[in-house]
């Protein structure tokens, strides 16, 4: 397996670019659709401070996450504030040391928590703004070696052909103005590793292919408000757990109590399981790096719990040479559900060996 070089063991910030204005409780008209309230909140809520806490937590990598509407003002047309506080960010990683990943975490067309009436992938002109819209970045940041583009969070569960044929022309386009930039890229069913197989691999050295990691999603998105099963659920999660646990998640909410044929107990086996198909992408393709760019567990849960969970999966990726980055650093109520690895407040790691795991202290 390829090194991912300067981006070994990374550190998510959502939050603060993203995940705004999508809530179903908004009325249509004004849903993607930023107030003054949403630029203060970017203009002041990730600073150096921060950047420099990451950087002395061990990490070398950070990924930002920036929905299209915060930066496109309209289409084609983008919004110079909100890019020159991404310039900042970027000058504190470089002063610190950090190599970035900036991620188009929601793009118009492509919500996983919305109803869209136009999909990104069955929309000639929507395609044309997130090509555009990356090809202005790499304009930006062409002097910026440290910095890689994910071009799409969380594809959705879609015909996979359909995304690959705009990631190809999205890299087609950017590679006639850099050659070498890093471009990552991620498998459809919200980056399910199960649909790695599914992804168009390309010649390229610079492309790196990624996937997330959220099971058992009872126990990651446990009492969590923005998904179905785990609200109606409403149950606290162990981990490791009894198994009759989660198979009663399941007959409660999806009517099926065999969820977890051979399993004794949710623990490691059942992690290295559901990590398979990431392990197999790396033994079929040594030639090509991939990479595990979100993963994370609610912030209510107990933080043992949480320990032991980031734990075991940072030891099955790090069995296997894959790369990481950890979801995230600070989460605020427009993300539903929150991550939060710091508190609110004093912006301090949780616990010291949650500390320490997330460095690749396992």
């Amino acid at each position: 397996m390829k090194r991912f070089t300067g981006f070994e063991h990374g550190m998510g910030i959502g939050g603060w670019l993203t995940n705004y204005k999508r809530f179903n409780v908004l009325p249509d008209d004004r849903r993607l659709c930023l107030t003054i309230g949403d630029m203060e909140h970017f203009a002041g809520y990730i600073t150096e401070r921060d950047i420099r806490y990451i950087a002395s937590l061990g990490m070398d990598h950070i990924r930002l996450g920036f929905d299209q509407i915060v930066i496109e003002a309209s289409p084609f047309v983008y919004r110079e504030e909100t890019l020159a506080h991404i310039d900042a960010f970027i000058g504190w990683c470089e002063k610190y040391g950090l190599n970035v990943v900036l991620n188009l975490h929601k793009a118009v067309g492509n919500y996983c928590d919305i109803r869209e009436e136009v999909a990104l992938l069955d929309n000639d002109e929507l395609q044309e703004r997130f090509i555009s819209l990356w090809t202005m970045l790499e304009q930006r940041y062409a002097g910026h070696t440290g910095i890689a583009f994910e071009l799409l969070n969380e594809v959705r569960d879609v015909d996979p052909e359909k995304w690959n044929a705009l990631a190809e022309k999205t890299v087609l386009a950017l590679r006639r103005l850099n050659q070498t930039r890093t471009l990552i890229i991620g498998s459809t069913c919200w980056n399910n590793p199960g649909t790695l197989n599914k992804l168009r691999l390309f010649d390229d050295d610079h492309i790196v292919y990624t996937f997330h990691m959220y099971a058992p999603f009872e126990f990651t998105h446990q009492r969590g408000v923005l998904q179905p099963g785990p609200l109606y659920y409403n149950r606290e999660m162990p981990y490791p757990g009894d198994i009759e646990r989660y198979r009663d998640y399941q007959r409660t909410v999806c009517g099926n109590p065999a969820a977890y044929p051979g399993f004794e107990r949710m623990d490691i086996d059942y992690i290295r399981g559901c990590l398979q198909p990431a392990a197999d992408f790396v033994k079929l393709h040594p030639d090509k790096i991939l990479w595990c760019g979100e993963f994370g567990t609610i912030r209510h849960a107990n933080i043992q719990w949480r320990e032991n969970w980031m734990r075991d999966v940072i030891t099955v990726l790090l069995e296997n040479g894959i790369p990481y980055c950890v979801w995230n650093y600070l989460s605020t109520p427009n993300d539903g559900n929150r991550f939060s690895l710091v508190d609110d407040d004093t912006r301090g790691i949780l616990s010291g060996a949650m500390a320490e795991i997330i460095r690749g202290a396992v």
